[in-house]
């Protein structure tokens, strides 16, 4: 069950009405990293978790995300209604849609559940969200830039925050399941080739320093022959249970074939 509460969760008070400026803001209403696209990815990825307090979260966090979409909605609202310069207004998609928030990104594509980036995976999702995060605060960095008035920046820097925070809280969920620097989830052991980073891009010459390969961790080894590798033994039967469960993912370690 929902309710609805009038009041948003930041005021939202534009001086400046720039119809231009709320065909940008859009992206956020209707584009694939924008505040619908974040409510319902994390509300539907919800459902497949059986840990009690990250379902929580996400629906939690599923829930601002649609009150921040009001916010954005209110944002594009007056920057459209409100504006003075007829020829701009016209300019805009506004002059054939109307006034106001429509399910349409900056460009006028309409959204598309696609965006919507859940694979049934806990480990999986919390990865995708601190992406999806990601690209939501570089979108609303470059809306703070272009903010026309005080109230419409104060506005976006809640939001811009508010991404921030969901980015910690993915973060420590993925902790608490002992898989925020753990790039392996499921059960399915890799191959021999886990400890080789292939060396592919060169720059030149054979003796050239290449930067690269300075970013291999320890114990891994740099080869530029990746036909040639006999190390891939024999296929694991196929066993990937849920990440959830305790001592369901081995670590690196362990996953590393004799």
């Amino acid at each position: 069950m929902f309710t609805h509460s009038k009041a948003l969760m930041t005021p939202v008070e534009v001086t400046t009405p720039d119809p231009r400026f709320a065909q940008f803001m859009l992206e956020q209403f209707g584009g694939a990293t924008g505040e619908l696209t974040a409510a319902l990815q994390y509300w539907v990825q919800s459902f497949h978790v059986e840990d009690a307090a990250i379902r929580d979260m996400l629906q939690d966090i599923a829930v601002e995300e649609f009150s921040h979409l009001e916010v954005v909605g209110m944002l594009i609202q007056q920057h459209s209604a409100g504006a003075v310069e007829e020829q701009a207004w016209r300019s805009t998609l506004f002059a054939v849609r109307g006034m106001g928030p429509h399910l349409l990104d900056s460009c006028g594509s309409a959204w598309t559940a696609a965006y919507v980036n859940e694979g049934g995976n806990v480990v999986r999702d919390l990865r995708a969200n601190i992406g999806a995060e990601g690209g939501a605060r570089q979108t609303y960095e470059a809306l703070m830039k272009m903010a026309p008035d005080e109230g419409t920046l104060r506005a976006l820097h809640f939001l811009y925050t508010r991404e921030v925070t969901h980015t910690q809280m993915f973060m420590r969920a993925l902790d608490s399941l002992g898989k925020l620097d753990v790039p392996l989830f499921g059960n399915v052991p890799p191959d021999g080739t886990v400890d080789i980073y292939f060396n592919l891009s060169k720059l030149g010459g054979e003796d050239e320093a290449e930067p690269g390969p300075a970013l291999v961790g320890e114990g891994m080894r740099i080869t530029g022959q990746p036909g040639s590798l006999t190390l891939l033994g024999e296929a694991p039967a196929f066993v990937n249970p849920d990440d959830e469960k305790p001592g369901a993912s081995p670590g690196m370690a362990e996953l590393a074939p004799g």
